[in-house]
């Protein structure tokens, strides 16, 4: 009888100290209680329990859409992700909206004792709190300011849960689905807008096309009268250059034919004959006034008396009645020289033709 006492209370112990033994996994720890109230936090490795008196408590996960109950708690960064919610914006707009957060448990003590159900409280808090950030945006708000819906909202929700032993790391709006009505007006507006654009684009393509077109037709003829005036100043300089290079010329002829008649010493009749070719070459044509040679001397002196007569007579006075200078008289006398006709000369008798040449 004894030894079956003694076979009972071994295995009796050894029930309560293979029930004691726990092995709390790397990244989880384990909430004991003591006779119901708590007593410790087990982390991870191999830990005792007094059997009959300290027991773990059990605490309510989500996984997914499912609720499951386990006696760890899971220290790693957790990802909880909620249906679409209907949320209506500061613009009487209603749209659904979906979340995701990602969530870590800090106190594993106070996510037990602080809150009932730390997923279900997770969840409604964010459904709130979303609906009364939306609230006050307008639905383009809604569309072009996710970053902002998400740090307001991250806030918000990591203030509430921080007594519960919970930090919330990232919030993210997985999506926002406005009504059919609201795309096909926000499809026709964004086509509006691209056909607008491509307006102004074309608009300001031709504008610049204008202006280059213009600026290029000004520089154009810019060179062109630069180019036409460059032409005037060469054909002028070439011009000038000619009839410098003519009159260089005609004065190098003169030169040299007056070099020419004094080295050759010509004699009156060899420039009678020169007379006679140069009036042959003149009377080529129609309209031709000819004036001897020999009256050409006659009327450049009558010319130049009558100059002088003209001025002797008015310096002279009628009471004093001066006497004529002698540049007076000596162009009288000129002039009755030039007047006078030429006697002929006596011919040599016995001269030749030749000696008189």
């Amino acid at each position: 009888m004894l030894t079956v006492l003694l076979i009972v209370a071994a295995l009796v112990v050894g029930v309560g100290l293979m029930t004691g033994l726990r092995i709390v996994p790397q990244a989880k720890v384990m909430v004991v209680e003591r006779l119901g109230r708590f007593h410790h936090v087990a982390h991870s490795g191999l830990n005792v329990l007094i059997p009959l008196m300290d027991s773990p408590r059990a605490i309510e996960m989500r996984t997914g859409n499912r609720y499951l109950r386990s006696n760890t708690v899971d220290l790693r960064e957790q990802v909880m992700g909620f249906d679409t919610v209907q949320v209506i914006t500061h613009d009487n707009v209603t749209m659904e909206v979906g979340s995701v957060i990602y969530y870590q448990i800090t106190d594993p003590a106070k996510t037990l004792y602080q809150v009932e159900n730390l997923a279900l409280a997770i969840e409604q808090l964010t459904m709130t709190n979303l609906r009364n950030i939306m609230g006050g945006l307008t639905l383009d708000q809604t569309l072009t300011s996710r970053e902002t819906v998400n740090t307001k909202l991250r806030i918000v929700l990591d203030e509430a849960t921080e007594k519960w032993g919970v930090k919330v790391t990232r919030v993210e709006l997985r999506e926002i689905e406005p009504p059919q009505a609201i795309k096909d007006a926000m499809a026709k507006q964004m086509t509006a807008e691209r056909e607008r654009r491509a307006e102004v684009t074309k608009a300001e393509g031709d504008k610049a096309a204008a202006i280059l077109q213009a600026e290029g037709e000004k520089i154009s003829r810019i060179l062109r009268a630069e180019a036409e005036r460059d032409a005037e100043v060469a054909r002028a300089e070439g011009h000038k250059r000619a009839v410098v290079l003519e009159a260089e010329a005609k004065a190098e002829a003169t030169r040299l034919v007056f070099e020419a008649v004094h080295s050759g010493r010509a004699t009156p009749e060899i420039l009678a004959l020169r007379y006679l070719e140069t009036l042959q070459e003149l009377g080529k044509g129609d309209n031709k006034v000819f004036v001897p040679y020999e009256a050409s001397a006659a009327l450049g002196s009558v010319g130049m008396l009558k100059e002088l007569f003209a001025k002797e007579g008015t310096a002279a006075t009628p009471a004093g009645k001066p006497a004529p200078s002698a540049a007076a008289l000596s162009a009288q006398s000129l002039a009755r020289s030039v007047m006078q006709p030429p006697q002929a000369q006596p011919v040599r008798r016995g001269a030749s033709p030749a000696q008189d040449e």
